[in-house]
């Protein structure tokens, strides 16, 4: 694991690392409503998504929203967390369609894959975790903060 000021990276982690390595994403990036999830098809977005949920009291199964476009969880503290895969929509306007700004707005988590297609629609207080292949068990996983909430930083 690397750390900076304003983000941390975690090398070679294995499915056996992915719940330690999702206890310490939430512990430093709880403080963040957007999370934004980048990597390619394959590389482990929703997997990644399903152990952040866990480690944040989740106890439903969680799957990716993908033809429903928002999945909806109960997590701690009394807050919910949105989960978005944005793969299959063809602009903005589908997301601006379902609400997506007033999700934003709540307070409560938004997890969003896909949010390339979303670019103009982000809030610019969000966390961006990007997910890179290193082997066919192995990712590497960087998490970079954006925005003014600086308390509670890395």
């Amino acid at each position: 694991m690397e750390r900076d000021g304003r983000g941390k990276v975690f090398h070679n982690v294995g499915l056996t690392d992915l719940e330690t390595v999702a206890e310490q994403i939430v512990a430093h990036t709880q403080n963040e409503n957007i999370w934004l999830f980048h990597g390619d098809m394959g590389a482990g977005k929703t997997t990644l998504i399903k152990a952040l949920g866990k480690a944040m009291g989740v106890s439903d199964s969680m799957s990716s929203p993908t033809f429903a476009l928002v999945n909806e969880y109960e997590a701690f503290r009394d807050k919910k967390i949105y989960h978005f895969d944005f793969y299959r929509i063809k602009n903005e306007a589908e997301a601006y369609d379902i609400g997506v700004e007033e999700y934003f707005d709540s307070g409560d988590y938004c997890f969003v894959e896909w949010p390339e297609k979303i670019q103009s629609i982000i809030p610019p207080e969000h966390a961006d975790i990007k997910i890179t292949l290193d082997d066919n068990t192995h990712r590497t996983i960087a998490i970079s903060i954006h925005g003014g909430k600086e308390k509670n930083r890395f």
